[in-house]
């Protein structure tokens, strides 16, 4: 999904891992991350509400959300589906 959003600026080469943030690494903007929402709720339905996690954060944790804390949220969500 992450992907998608990249290719779109061409950025389809660009290294991934979870330490890479959104903002400093990656450079994407705020409709990136509502696009990436977006993605997440058609795949995974509710149960993976990326809003409000991002609601629950300060502001510099927003800034410096990477990829690997999203990621964690994603499998807690799931995990918790399950249960």
């Amino acid at each position: 999904m992450l992907r998608a959003v990249l290719d779109e600026y061409g950025l389809d080469d660009i290294e991934i891992t979870m330490e890479t943030r959104f903002t400093e690494d990656l450079e994407l903007e705020s409709i990136d991350l509502v696009t990436l929402a977006g993605s997440l709720e058609a795949h995974y339905g509710r149960q993976v509400n990326f809003a409000a996690f991002v609601a629950d954060l300060e502001l510099d944790e927003i800034i410096g959300l990477t990829v690997g804390r999203l990621v964690e949220h994603v499998v807690r969500c799931l995990n918790a589906e399950r249960n």
